[in-house]
């Protein structure tokens, strides 16, 4: 694999123009996703300083006066890991709140910060946060990423491809953490993952919050990527531990909040009353949810129920990654309705588009793969703008009035 930092990352563009006008940027991510590399990236062209909170030095400075620190600072500022030192928002708000010249500050963090309030409401009005996810398809590829321009003009025109059988498999246990992607066999990257989440548990987790049962958060994390693609269900996650519901609910925001794992809400609309209101858990990386649950490519291809879970994810984390860089901005949600009518995910663009997407590990698509999709069309009226069955086929079809039936590739094969 070529080196992780010759890699374009979607979230490039959106970083360069946050930094053109806010004063403090933060980009935030799970850890080891890239966000020290585009830091770097970025901040070499602007002769930006770089300072990380990783270091004990740097940290202790921040910790005896945060205050005196900040403003001490001179020019702009690379800041690493800021989550290590939550002191500093404070600090930087009241320097900015003198001098607002946009660019000062760039932040990166491995909390996402929208789930720690103290910390988000410091900097509100003052701050933009750019999210970085690990690499996309499409970055690995080195393509541009044209699907959900595809998807909400309805333009899948009829296409045969070469369909990817075993190879969906490897892309899903390889997931999409640099490190991991350039280890060079699927025993490395495993190791990796298992390596990463160790450290997470052990540093992150305790940097964050005392929890009185560290020592359950493995065995929680690998049930929750049993889980993945599932509708949440924390009485089945707390039934192998002697904790509460409410601890393993916190257990769960605690792990989100590090990007291990996501809810994806449901789809509501007012109009409706029979729709199911959890949200779906979803593993922040499959690469990380196959070592979890210690499968590799084949054993995935011989469980075709995991199967089917892990490729719903690695969808739904494919167009999320995308959708960084994208110039529309972008909601998630599924949709499932008390007749059992669902909908793997539901991408809502501004506040009156949306689109639909199915995903299916089979090699063939029927009408009845459709159903969620046609009860969505029916239920959103003119917001809707399309709906497609992701399947790991040849052929892209049409099955109806904007709806699709299009090969798994096309995430990251469709141009713009």
């Amino acid at each position: 694999m070529p080196d992780r930092s010759l890699y374009r990352r979607h979230a490039e563009g959106p970083l360069a123009e946050a930094l053109a006008d806010a004063p403090v940027v933060l980009i935030h991510g799970p850890r080891q996703c890239g966000k020290t590399t585009l830091s770097r990236v970025v901040g070499d062209r602007k002769g930006r300083t770089f300072l990380t909170l990783d270091d004990p030095v740097a940290r202790a400075a921040v910790q005896a006066d945060p205050v005196g620190f900040v403003a001490d600072l001179s020019g702009p500022i690379t800041l690493d890991e800021v989550q290590r030192a939550p002191e500093l928002f404070t600090a930087i708000k009241l320097s900015v709140d003198r001098n607002r010249t946009p660019g000062r500050f760039l932040l990166t963090g491995s909390t996402n910060v929208r789930l720690v309030p103290e910390l988000s409401d410091s900097l509100a009005g003052r701050m933009e946060t750019v999210r970085l996810h690990p690499l996309s398809q499409c970055e690995l590829e080195r393509r541009a990423a044209g699907f959900l321009d595809a998807l909400f003009a309805a333009r899948f025109p009829v296409k045969v491809s070469d369909r990817l059988g075993p190879e969906l498999a490897e892309r899903v246990v390889r997931g999409g953490y640099p490190e991991a992607v350039r280890r060079s066999s699927a025993r490395r990257r495993a190791a990796w993952s298992t390596d990463y989440l160790d450290a997470l548990v052990q540093r992150d987790v305790r940097d964050l919050a005392r929890i009185s049962r560290i020592d359950a958060l493995p065995r929680l994390l690998k049930l929750a990527a049993g889980q993945t693609a599932r509708l949440l269900n924390v009485s089945e996650l707390a039934g192998p531990f002697q904790l509460s519901r409410q601890t393993i609910r916190e257990y769960v925001t605690l792990l989100a909040r590090l990007f291990v794992l996501e809810e994806l809400p449901p789809w509501h609309s007012n109009r409706l009353t029979r729709l199911i209101r959890s949200p779906k858990l979803h593993l922040g990386d499959t690469g990380l949810a196959s070592a979890l649950l210690g499968v590799d490519a084949a054993a995935l291809l011989a469980e075709r129920e995991l199967l089917g879970q892990l490729l719903e994810t690695f969808v739904y984390q494919e167009l999320r990654r995308q959708a960084t860089g994208w110039e529309h901005s972008v909601a998630f949600y599924h949709y499932r309705d008390k007749d059992q009518a669902e909908v793997d995910i539901v991408i809502e663009r501004g506040a009156r588009q949306l689109a639909g997407v199915e995903v299916k590990a089979a090699a063939t698509v029927r009408e009845r793969d459709f159903r969620g999709l046609r009860r969505l069309q029916s239920v959103s009226g003119n917001r809707f703008r399309c709906g497609v069955v992701l399947y790991d086929g040849e052929t892209a079809a049409a099955m109806g009035d904007r709806l699709f039936a299009v090969p798994i590739r096309s995430l990251w094969e469709t141009d713009r």
